[in-house]
This record gives C-alpha cells, structure tokens and sequence, in this order.
C-alpha cells in the first residue's frame, strides 16, 4: 500500500501511528495493496481555505476526504481494485481542540478523524440514520482493532 504523510501543519504528529492505523483500516477493509492514499496534515488558515473552498462552510473543520477513483471496500471473498483511493486533508489544530473537548488524547482524535476520512473515501456516508449507524460501526471495529493490535506490537 502506498501511503503518503506530508505534514504541513507545524504540529508535531506522531506520523508512523497514522501510517500504522491506515494500514489496518485498509487492510480491514479489503482494500488492495497496490492502493494509494495521500495524507496531508495543514494547520487552521490552510483547512479553513479547503473548507471554504470545496463545502462552502466557513472556518476550518477537522477532516476533508477527496475520492479520486470511488474504490468501495472489498470483503473477505474479493478485495477492491488497485487504485487511487484519494487524499485526506487533517488539521491537528481542530482535532486537538476536539480531543480536549471530548476528553481523550490528541493522538485518539487523529486516529478517529483518519479511520472517519478513509471510509469517506470508500463511500461510507452518514448524512442518513442508517447510513451513520453503519458508518461508525465499522469506523468502531476499526479503532477498536488497532487498539488491540496496538497493544499486542
């Protein structure tokens, strides 16, 4: 799997983790190993910018998901495609906020805002009930995972 980390953001982020967590997520998810993801760490102006930009929502937010070949996860029985899955842009300033608010670590809320963009990425919605029940199930059992996986290393 190609995956790509540029951080831009002036925050120091433990980058080897998120390439860590991606893998998983991608690898639970049946994605192919010749797939490529981009990751982009910006700080707040940048994100706001993005955000402006590409939802018209003023500010910044804390994560936006750019698909580029509409790969949708694969299954036990057949893995996607290789292809370009898309580029996640994070900004660690809005997820440090975040994580103070919700009350577990920065690192925490990376992980939840890169598992939350890589199933964007592969179709995942939650602008229905039932679509965001599904979504953070599998966005649960990721998290999840790689804690436990984490732990084992």
């Amino acid at each position: 799997m190609s995956i790509e980390i540029n951080n831009e953001s002036g925050v120091e982020v433990d980058e080897s983790s998120l390439q860590r967590l991606t893998t998983f997520a991608l690898d639970h998810l049946h994605v192919h190993p010749d797939a490529e993801l981009a990751i982009l760490l910006v700080d707040e102006a940048a994100m706001e910018q993005l955000h402006v930009q590409w939802m018209d929502e003023p500010g910044p937010t804390d994560v936006l998901s750019f698909p580029m070949d509409e790969l949708r996860p694969g299954s036990e029985d057949e893995i996607t495609p290789p292809g370009l899955l898309g580029d996640l842009v994070i900004c660690p300033q809005v997820a440090i906020a975040q994580a103070q608010e919700a009350g577990h670590s920065p690192a925490d809320e990376m992980h939840l805002l890169t598992a939350h963009g890589i199933l964007h990425l592969l179709g995942y919605d939650h602008a229905e009930p039932d679509e965001e029940r599904e979504m953070f199930d599998v966005q649960r059992e990721i998290l999840v995972g790689f804690t436990l996986a984490e732990r084992r290393r």
